[in-house]
């Protein structure tokens, strides 16, 4: 919805207003970078009144266009364009630019401010995001519009820097994007020459555009200082439709600034006082007082709003047409969109599962969940990173998705962790998906950045990691995870599941798909795993906790055992703890020692933070204070204080793997029943 250009001295009055609020703020905050909102600001401009479509009072619109600024150190470009077009964003707010509890944090934070659509900072993730964004918004489109509706047809924008064509992970996610052909894609490269150190040349000499060419994108190189070029080039990119766009703006940091333009100083730092002074004197703007908005440039950033209003109310009434007209649609859209999942759904994967148990991997498992989920949670969708035959990640009732054919669920993202991680974050955060990607737990490494970020939104994205453990076998050291596990469990808000068995990964997949307000880990085995024993009578539900107690193993010939306790009468309990492959090794360790002497309680323990949420009557009864606790985890044990107290015995692994079969690695490290069994024995002084 392009609209008619104001005249230059009041396009020159606006993109000054957004200059000096961000010099302003800066200057307030004592902190900050003004340069890339004094150099972008002309760009901003065009983009944001005459092609970006949003509605202020209706910041959540579905058909809205994206914008996201990936080179987050530019943020007040983004909070002073967000309160001159009438989100709820006072100026107060911009006066509180960087402090605590404000609306305008250091770098854009999704949910601080309506508005911001992502969090951006670490440079590259906003280009990943924006790749998620546009594929979300491809499949949306593929399957809801109809030859007489169009209710999906919104565009992606984005600012880039130096900093995002630099960083790996704006190149992984470009190459996809290209791949694609996402024409519902535009990024302006804000090509100032300039990063912290000094001189982008210190570093970096590469011909941009031709790198994006080589992906598959459409390229423009133009002044970003004029505004006829800048006008021509988003015309040209809202109407590309076969390829993403790269616009490569020639700019000029902090520019306007007689002592900062094209210094590295202006990126990091305010102008400080004297400076502010002259860069105000510059643009023959006031001096006082500080945070001018004149009337004229809220008149016309006002009437841009206007316009937005009137394009959210036209896409009502196509939606409402369309519903009438589609109601099995409309139906699936409300599904997919609020990313319902079936109240009963642990317990229809419970019945998905073969009966009787088998020696699974895993990984297997949900290969057979996936299949029963996909049918059950039509947003559901996802894919690995060049892994899927080892991940067994694919959708068999759906396509892959391919260019210009968006109807599938299944997502091929290369040999590009770091990308599909951050698209991930991207389509989540688009409304609509619930996605997943699949790896190695090893290369969980690649993908850290984005998981954080993740968790710092409250995402809904599930991570696939197979290959749990050393017990994956003949790959090796470099392949074989020993400290990923403790290493996750220590990201805020990350959940990681390890299951050991079919009803332990329905339950991993039922907690991950009904908790939308964070992520979720899975981390499966390549190797068959035996099914648990379990007790008549133990409740499905008690999985749904983190930890419970599996089994309980009288000593032979213990007839002082206390009633309902595998424990001599006062003798303090003995608790063995495990996760994943370790808990059937764990119960034949307890077998063992039953037929020894010595009772005990086995705990299977898929997700211990899980377990330290739920209350302390519960927490006591599976791990009893004051129990002799042992702790076994095919890993490195950090952590596990937590739940098994400091004087626990802890059977890990202090070092790194080996390349041989896993029932070989397994005796050699020490994790066969029999070995686990002679170490309690020994730690408890009865061997």
């Amino acid at each position: 919805m392009p609209s008619t250009s104001p005249d230059a001295a009041l396009t020159r009055l606006a993109v000054n207003t957004i200059k000096t609020l961000a010099i302003d703020a800066v200057e307030a905050a004592k902190s900050g970078h003004p340069g890339l909102p004094m150099g972008m600001a002309d760009c901003a401009f065009e983009l944001w009144t005459r092609h970006l479509r949003f509605d202020p009072k209706d910041p959540a619109w579905p058909d809205r266009d994206r914008f996201v600024l990936s080179a987050g150190h530019g943020s007040m470009l983004l909070y002073a364009l967000l309160h001159l077009s009438g989100f709820d964003l006072p100026l107060e707010q911009l006066k509180r630019f960087r402090q605590w509890e404000s609306a305008t944090p250091g770098h854009p934070e999704h949910g601080c401010a309506p508005g911001v659509e992502t969090t951006t900072g670490p440079l590259g993730q906003g280009v990943g995001n924006s790749v998620g964004m546009a594929i979300a918004a491809k499949m949306l489109a593929e399957r809801f519009n109809t030859p007489e509706h169009l209710i999906v047809g919104h565009r992606v924008w984005g600012i880039a820097s130096d900093g995002d064509m630099m960083e790996g992970v704006g190149s992984e996610a470009a190459s996809l994007a290209g791949h694609l052909a996402l024409g519902n894609l535009t990024l302006i490269y804000d090509d100032n020459h300039i990063t912290l150190d000094g001189e982008s040349r210190l570093s970096f000499s590469e011909d941009v555009l031709r790198r994006f060419e080589a992906y598959g994108w459409a390229t423009q190189r133009i002044d970003g200082h004029d505004h006829a070029q800048i006008q021509a080039a988003l015309q040209a990119a809202a109407a590309e439709s076969a390829r993403p766009m790269l616009i490569a703006a020639r700019t000029h940091i902090a520019q306007g600034s007689p002592n900062k333009h094209d210094t590295s100083e202006a990126h990091g730092a305010p102008l400080g006082p004297e400076e502010t002074i002259a860069t105000k004197k510059n643009l023959g703007w006031p001096l006082e007082p500080a945070f001018l908005v004149p009337d004229e440039v809220r008149r016309l950033f006002a009437a841009r709003a206007e316009e937005g209003r009137r394009a959210r109310d036209a896409w009502r009434e196509r939606f409402e047409a369309w519903s009438k007209a589609h109601p099995g649609k409309r139906a699936l859209y409300e599904r997919y969109r609020g990313r319902a999942v079936p109240d009963d759904l642990f317990e229809r994967l419970l019945e998905a599962l073969p009966q009787p148990a088998k020696a699974e991997a895993t990984r297997s498992i949900s290969a057979r969940l996936i299949q029963k989920v996909a049918d059950l949670v039509p947003s559901l969708c996802g894919g690995s990173a060049d892994l899927e035959t080892s991940t067994k990640t694919h959708i068999a009732a759906s396509e892959v998705v391919r260019r210009e054919a968006f109807a599938g669920r299944n997502l091929y993202f290369g040999v590009r962790e770091h990308a599909m991680g951050s698209i991930l974050n991207g389509m989540a955060l688009h409304g609509g998906p619930i996605p997943f990607g699949g790896t190695f737990l090893i290369f969980s490494d690649y993908m850290r950045p984005p998981m954080r970020l993740a968790c710092l939104m409250g995402l809904q994205v599930i991570y696939v990691f197979t290959h749990d453990s050393f017990l994956l076998g003949e790959d090796g050291p470099t392949h074989q995870p020993i400290e990923q596990l403790p290493s996750l469990r220590t990201v805020l808000h990350l959940r990681v599941i390890r299951p050991a068995d079919g009803p332990e990964t329905a339950m991993a997949w039922s907690l991950a798909l009904r908790r939308k307000d964070a992520p979720t880990a899975l981390v499966l085995t390549r190797q068959n795993l035996p099914p648990l024993k379990r007790p008549a009578g133990l409740q499905p539900d008690l999985l749904l906790r983190g930890g419970y107690v599996l089994s309980e193993a009288i000593a032979e010939g213990a007839g002082g055992a206390a009633p309902g306790s595998a424990t001599p009468r006062g003798a303090a309990p003995l608790v063995l703890i495990a996760t994943g492959s370790e808990v059937a090794t764990a119960q034949e360790a307890q077998g063992i020692l039953a037929a020894g002497g010595l009772g005990s309680r086995l705990v299977s323990m898929p997700c211990p933070d899980l377990f330290l949420e739920q209350p302390e009557p519960y927490r006591l009864s599976v791990v009893p204070r004051g129990a002799r606790t042992v702790v076994i985890e095919a890993a490195r044990l950090f952590g596990w204080e937590r739940v098994a107290g400091c004087e626990a015995l802890l059977i890990g692994m202090e070092r790194f793997g080996a390349s041989a079969p896993d029932k070989v690695l397994a005796e050699k490290f020490g994790f066969t029943g029999a070995q686990i069994a002679d170490r309690v024995r020994r730690w408890l002084g009865t061997a």
